[in-house]
């Protein structure tokens, strides 16, 4: 047995092992595949027609081969060798393809198909390179805020699972940043995993702040090679918070400057253009050298008029930067002389003064019971009608709610004054007394009668208008009488009488009525004298 199989079996073992002188002119060819998919790599050799088998082996690092698939030619059986990083993972078809699933970075070797003939063994290199698209690009460990002119580390920007490695670009609003020595640095690593053997990439940035990267977004992507060539992925956008100094102090003033009046409170509010923006400063009030150190707001409560002035504010730890602001607390005095109840007497003089002081011009209106008066009044010589309520007001249009008001109530006493009128009727049946009163208080009215005669109805008073008014009766008296008309007050009781003479009228109508019964009787009796007259011709006719 040994000596029938053996010369063969040593010549297939010679060729398999001297494969490599036996591929003059073969080129390389390299199949390219993603992490994970499976790797085919199709065999490059004709197939020749004394074919006694196919296989497939890879190269170690030194060289030497590890066979892993073999296909008879004649019995078509496929065997895969014991070699445990492939086991379950290849395939080998009829045209001696290769198929390897599951592709993985230690599947990056030098393949080669190899066909053998009784007399030669032929081989074909393949080159597998595999590929592992990165995570997408994160920026971690990122700063809270950046301060200008500070030096100061941006974050990371971390790309993993990447083959082969990758690299790490930071941008600024989409441009490129280079390193720059005190501005932009850059440190950049790389790391395997022992296991995986896929890199993790990460570049820290080291930044310079300026104003003008308020806002400004940051962004890192990661370059890398896949199956079809060089690809990019990118982060998403980080902004910053920039922190920098204070260069200017305000201050503002509640209510507005020009509202302020007495009885308000005052807030100040003190405010630094620095970010982030003082939190404490130092207010300096009017005649005070001073400060006095509050959060960013002082308020003053129910101010006077003397709070007028400059107000400032300034930073505590440099005190030459400073605000300041004038402040006019509005005022507004009112005196009226006379004011509240006066009681004078009718005839009597009274000068009224109404004076203003405020903080700039006011204006000034009279009221007389809630109707506006065109001028200020004046009363030399006082008439019932002057009295009433009177009030002064003023007002700053330019200040809400600043107004002041005083009020004179005006009494105008008189003692009861009559004067009687008398009216007789058209027909001459009655006549009408009138007694005119005039005085203050109200005077009541009493009439008394003396002599004859009858009061026709009762009697009429009519409005109290301005301290007159008039009570009238009608009478029809039969003979002279006398009508009193007596008007009392708190101050006097003052008496007037008027004679009224009997109704002549009333005489001649009672003559004509006694006329006109003479005649009517007559003319009865003239009627009976010619009735008997005719009655008596009538009987003697017969």
């Amino acid at each position: 047995m040994e000596s029938k199989a053996g010369p063969s079996c040593r010549l297939v073992f010679c060729l398999l092992i001297s494969a490599a002188v036996l591929r003059p002119g073969l080129g390389w060819y390299t199949v390219n595949s993603a992490y994970g998919d499976t790797i085919i790599m199709p065999c490059l050799l004709e197939v020749p027609q004394n074919l006694m088998f196919g296989k497939w082996k890879y190269e170690k690092p030194d060289g030497s081969p590890v066979f892993i698939a073999f296909r008879s030619s004649t019995k078509k059986s496929v065997q895969y060798d014991d070699v445990p990083e492939y086991k379950d993972r290849l395939s080998l078809s009829e045209n001696y393809t290769l198929s390897i699933s599951n592709a993985r970075i230690s599947d990056e070797k030098r393949f080669v198909c190899m066909l053998v003939t009784e007399d030669n063994v032929f081989e074909a290199p393949t080159i597998v390179k595999v590929f592992k698209q990165p995570s997408k690009p994160e920026i971690v460990s990122k700063a809270p805020f950046l301060e200008t002119e500070q030096l100061k580390k941006l974050g990371d920007c971390i790309s993993k699972d990447s083959y082969p490695d990758g690299n790490i670009t930071w941008y600024r609003s989409g441009k490129v940043l280079q390193p720059l020595e005190g501005v932009v640095v850059l440190i950049f690593k790389k790391q395997m995993d022992p296991v995986t053997q896929l890199y993790t990439m990460t570049s820290s940035l080291e930044y310079k702040a300026t104003k003008t990267d308020i806002q400004m977004p940051f962004t890192c992507s990661v370059t890398y090679y896949g199956p079809s060539g060089q690809k990019t992925l990118q982060s998403e956008q980080a902004i910053f918070d920039i922190y920098y100094p204070t260069e200017q102090v305000t201050i503002q003033v509640l209510p507005s400057k020009n509202a302020i009046k007495e009885g308000d409170n005052i807030t100040l509010t003190c405010l630094g253009n620095g970010n982030p923006p003082p939190e404490e400063f130092l207010f300096y009030l009017p005649g005070q050298p001073e400060g006095i150190r509050s959060s960013n707001t002082y308020t003053l409560t129910d101010v006077r008029r003397n709070a007028t002035g400059d107000y400032k504010c300034s930073l505590i730890d440099k005190k030459s930067m400073i605000a300041s602001t004038a402040i006019t607390v509005h005022y507004l005095d009112l005196s009226l002389n006379p004011s509240g109840e006066v009681t004078k007497q009718i005839g009597d003089t009274l000068p009224v003064s109404c004076t203003i002081s405020a903080s700039r011009n006011a204006t000034v209106v009279w009221m007389k019971d809630n109707i506006r008066l065109r001028s200020r009044p004046s009363f030399s010589s006082l008439h019932y009608q002057d009295a009433g309520n009177y009030v002064c007001e003023t007002a700053l249009q330019e200040v809400e709610g600043l107004k002041k008001r005083e009020s004179l109530t005006l009494i105008v006493e008189g003692k009861p004054q009559i004067k009687m009128t008398k009216k007789t009727d058209p027909s001459g049946l009655s006549k009408t007394i009138i007694c005119h009163v005039e005085g203050f208080p109200k005077p009541a009215i009493q009439w008394t009668i003396t002599g004859s005669g009858s009061v026709i109805n009762q009697t009429e008073e009519s409005p109290y208008i301005n301290g007159r008014y008039y009570s009238k009766i009608i009478i029809s008296p039969e003979e002279n009488v006398t009508l009193t008309c007596t008007a009392e007050n708190q101050l006097e009781r003052t008496v007037n009488s008027l004679n009224v003479s009997a109704n002549e009228n009333r005489e001649k109508v009672n003559d004509q009525a006694k006329l006109i019964v003479g005649i009517v009787v007559g003319l009865l009796l003239a009627a009976l004298v010619a009735g008997v007259v005719y009655w008596l011709y009538m009987k003697k006719s017969k």
